[in-house]
This record gives structure tokens, sequence and C-alpha cells, in this order.
């Protein structure tokens, strides 16, 4: 080639500059989403799914099979969201994202129709575990309600609901509804009964005694509703007079069960929270550093201490303990079981008859749990809850 024909040739002929490569899965789903409306610093898109009933795996060892989340994203800005990790799978790496562009799965109530079949008995179907299904939009587009209907046609599922919405008491009747063919459990999280904390650790969630009376309206529809007091915060929610000051709060509202259970970070929230610390509570911050500096969870030590807080507390203001979090059919406080095993690991403890478990786990023998049952004045039952 003569010098003067190279010269012709731009760099860009030479090293042409490839396009940059389509996303894929449901990341092009995502791109490819339609806006349908906005609200404060919100953009809402349809989402064409391909299934609304997904198959759980986790890091958490989660006892549900099933999950089910109508929207991807939340509007409630948690600043702990462990959830936040989801948008990445649709190519949004900012944590803001989240909470500022909310997809809305297309179909849902039909989707859910078309793959029940896939639940096996005893497998369990947790509403809620990676966005607020009864958040804001739900008002407005009652995907959740939808979907509820459809449950509400089957018989003898395990469902589990977790919310921080007071929502929820608008679908009552359908709730109930599902709950005299099925199993049904609701968790309504109140991570801190002081208006102000919660107004800056949950930015756009309801006030936390708008959310305990709403489980006061569950139980007095007959259905079975606790409150979970999570995450404890370290040196924030975690000292015994705020969760005593919280159970009691759970008592006056007749909740079925109580539990709480230690902060978890993952990485997409590590930065959103701590943020919250340092602007806050900046004398903590160096401590939730060293703390979550190469972990998630927190210690053992500190898991035990927790435990052993709430069995207390539990045991003060005569409330059903649960060693669990979560979504959760198998402790709801119509009968009381007892396991020692890592609280992140049980989230769905077996109930009924003892059962020999490998490593150091053990569920306690039916006498044992009669008698841990009387001392509390809790009811027993030997068999599943009906």
């Amino acid at each position: 080639m003569s010098e003067e024909k190279a010269n012709m040739i731009s760099s860009g002929e030479l090293f042409p500059i490839l396009p940059p490569e389509a996303p894929k899965g449901m990341a092009r789903l995502a791109a490819e989403a339609v806006q349908t409306g906005e609200g404060h610093e919100i953009r809402f898109y349809a989402l064409e799914a391909r299934s609304i009933l997904n198959r759980t795996i986790s890091r958490r060892r989660l006892r549900f099979t099933w999950s089910i989340n109508p929207y991807r994203g939340c509007e409630f800005a948690c600043r702990y969201c462990y959830a936040r990790y989801t948008h990445e799978f649709l190519e949004k790496r900012d944590p803001a994202a989240f909470e500022r562009e909310i997809y809305v799965k297309q179909e849902a109530a039909w989707l859910l129709r078309r793959d029940l079949g896939k639940v096996k008995p005893g497998e369990e179907i947790a509403i809620g575990t990676a966005t607020d299904p009864y958040q804001p939009v739900e008002r407005r587009l009652g995907l959740t309600r939808g979907l509820l209907e459809v449950l509400a046609e089957q018989e003898g599922l395990e469902i589990g609901i977790v919310t921080k919405s007071t929502l929820i008491a608008r679908d009552v009747d359908v709730l109930q509804a599902v709950a005299r063919r099925n199993r049904l459990v609701i968790c309504v999280t109140v991570t801190t009964p002081d208006v102000g904390l919660a107004r800056i650790l949950e930015p756009r969630a309801p006030r936390p005694d708008i959310r305990l009376e709403t489980v006061r309206r569950l139980r007095r529809a007959g259905l079975v509703a606790g409150v979970l007091n999570s995450p404890l915060l370290p040196g924030i929610t975690d000292n015994g007079a705020a969760m005593h000051r919280m159970a009691a709060l759970a008592k006056a509202a007749d909740a079925s069960f109580f539990s709480a259970q230690p902060l978890f970070l993952k990485p997409c929230s590590r930065a959103t929270y701590l943020e919250f610390v340092g602007r806050h509570f900046p004398a903590l911050r160096e401590d939730y550093e060293r703390r979550f500096a190469e972990a998630e969870f927190a210690s053992a030590a500190y898991v035990r201490r927790m435990r052993e807080m709430v069995r207390v507390v539990t045991e003060r203001h005569g409330l059903a303990a649960r060693l669990s979090d979560g979504l959760l059919t198998r402790e709801d406080g119509r009968f009381l079981v007892e396991i020692r095993e890592p609280a992140q690991a049980e989230l769905w403890p077996l109930d009924g008859i003892a059962v020999k478990r490998s490593g150091t786990g053990s569920v306690q023998t039916g006498r044992r749990r009669k008698a841990v049952a009387s001392a509390r004045g809790l009811a027993y039952s030997s068999s599943k809850a009906s």
C-alpha cells in the first residue's frame, strides 16, 4: 500500500468502531419497556414478563420455593434495601434507579394462573421478596389484588406476604377469600416506631403507627398477621429499650407473632445505607464500615445476642415468637416451634413433629414444645395449624 493511499484511509476505516452489544434477557425487556406514567421523581414502565412465578435461589438459604414480585423496583426507597441488586439484571447500575424506575409486569394474573400447576403440595409461595407488592402504584394498577384473586381460586396453597404498606387493608375481602382455602400469613414490617427515624430511613413508606393499625385491622378481619421488627440496625434500633417498645406496640396491635432480625448489607445497598449513616449517625460510620467491610451478614455472636433479646421481649409481652424472618407460613403464631440454627437459615422453619436434622440443628420434641408453650401462656397444637 502506497503512503498516499494509506494517508487517505481514516483510522475509523482501519479500526471500525463496533456498535455496543445489544442487551439480552431481562435487560432487553427493560430497554424495550414503554413508559406508562410518572410520579415525584419516579418513572413507571410496562415490562413484558415471561413469568410471574419464580423459583427461589438465594445465598440466605430461604425455605420458600416460589416468589412473586409484581413490580421491579420499589418506591419506598428504604436505605437498607437488599433488593436493589435486582435492577442490575436490567443493566441499571445506579442504586437509586431501584426506587426511581419502577417496572410493572404485564399480564401478571394471567401468567400466575398459567404457571400455578408447577407448585407442588407443601411448596410455599412468597409475595414481596424483592419489592413491596403494595407500594403506592398498586393503588392505581391493582396487580397484587389481581394475583390474590387468582390465588383465591386455588386450594391448599401455602402463601406468605410481606409489606410495609397500609394499602394491604384495601384487599381484606380477597385476603379472606384466599385464607379460607389456603394457608395465608401476612407480615407487616415495622423497622422502628420512631416516626422521625422512619421518615429518613424509609422515606416514602407509611408511618409506623399506621402500619401497626393495619396489623390490628387485619387481625380483626380474622387474618394471621404479625410484625417484623427488621432489620435491627446496629447502634440505632438494636437495643433492649427499642425492642421492648416495639414488642409492646405489636402486642397492642394483637400481632400474631413478632420477629426481629439483624441488618445485612449486600454490596448494592452498602453505599446507600452508609451514606445514610454518615449523614444522620456520623459517630457510627466507622463501626459500620468495619462490620461490613468483608461480610454481608452480621457475626454469629451478634445474631445470638439479638435472638436472645427477641426471646426476652416476646416472653415479657406475651407474644408468639418466631426465630425466623421473611415470609413464613410455617411459624405463624398459632403454634410454637423452637429451632436452634443460624437465624438466616430458618426463614421457613419446620412444624408439627420432631425431625432430626444434619449438623447441629435440632427441632424440639412435642413434649418440650408443649412445656415451653405452657410456660409462655400460648396455645399449643401437635399438628399443623389449620
